[in-house]
């Protein structure tokens, strides 16, 4: 599906199936930092963006209505330490998410912890760092198999912190430059996948159908509410402070 000659971009990953498989191909899947430069250089009509994408441009808007969220557990963005948290001074991690290494800096200083954070580069299927931040399937992955790592969810623990969902992932649009019919494919795509979550649980690959259901149904949520608004603005607040700078407020668009 194009549009303006352009395809829209997505993740590879399990949790983005019921926003996209209403579309028609092609689709460009890309892990999350790749898709932003892909989407930046306008070689696509709309992307599945880390939300921290759309927090650090004033170019951007955001569909409302879906997203990839959680309320609580998120399961597949975890902080995998063999080290207590209180004595971790190094965490490998992965970079393909900058919403996700973000959540984690805020974390950790909510906490008061200031250990170095270093880009995640072996293996971990075969040589672990003893403190790690993975995303997405490999996440998945790395849970589903023995290690002698503790795992926490920082899904669970911004929800411990704040009692506000945390959004990981919107849908992202160039300002002025998107017309009614793509935010109209969108926006039909997420309702049907919504609806037909036991249909992508069975028939998406990748884990077994009994885990699939239980992540696309219950860790993921895939509504963007105004609970997931007030999540993603404390979000944009505690992350002006990191930064030490104002970030721009989203500009929500939908369909008419």
């Amino acid at each position: 599906m194009l549009f303006d000659g352009l395809p829209i971009g997505t993740v590879p990953y399990l949790n983005a199936v019921p926003l996209t498989n209403g579309l028609e191909e092609p689709l460009v899947r890309l892990p999350p930092a790749q898709l932003a430069v892909e989407f930046r250089a306008g070689r696509l009509a709309a992307a599945l963006l880390s939300v921290t994408e759309a927090l650090m441009s004033s170019d951007d808007e955001v569909l409302d209505g879906f997203a990839i969220a959680s309320h609580g557990p998120v399961f597949s963005v975890i902080l995998a330490h063999q080290d207590p948290l209180e004595d971790i001074r190094e965490i490998a991690v992965d970079t393909a998410s900058r919403t996700s290494v973000n959540l984690l800096r805020v974390l950790l200083d909510r906490w008061g912890l200031r250990p170095e954070l270093v880009p995640l580069i072996d293996d971990v299927q075969t040589r672990k760092p003893r403190n790690l931040l993975l995303i997405g399937n490999p996440a998945i992955e790395f849970r589903r198999k023995a290690h002698p790592h503790q795992v926490l969810d920082l899904g669970a623990a911004w929800w411990s912190l704040t009692g506000l969902p945390f959004v990981f992932a919107v849908w992202v649009l160039p300002h002025g430059r998107h017309g009614e019919s793509l935010r109209a494919a969108l926006t039909a795509s997420g309702r049907s996948g919504v609806r037909q979550l036991d249909r992508w649980s069975a028939e998406s690959t990748g884990f077994d159908a009994a885990f699939r259901r239980r992540y696309l149904g219950g860790y993921i949520r895939y509504g963007l509410g105004a609970l997931e608004k007030e999540g993603l603005d404390r979000f944009r607040n505690d992350l002006q402070v990191l930064e030490r700078r104002p970030l721009p407020s989203i500009r929500y668009v939908g369909t008419s």
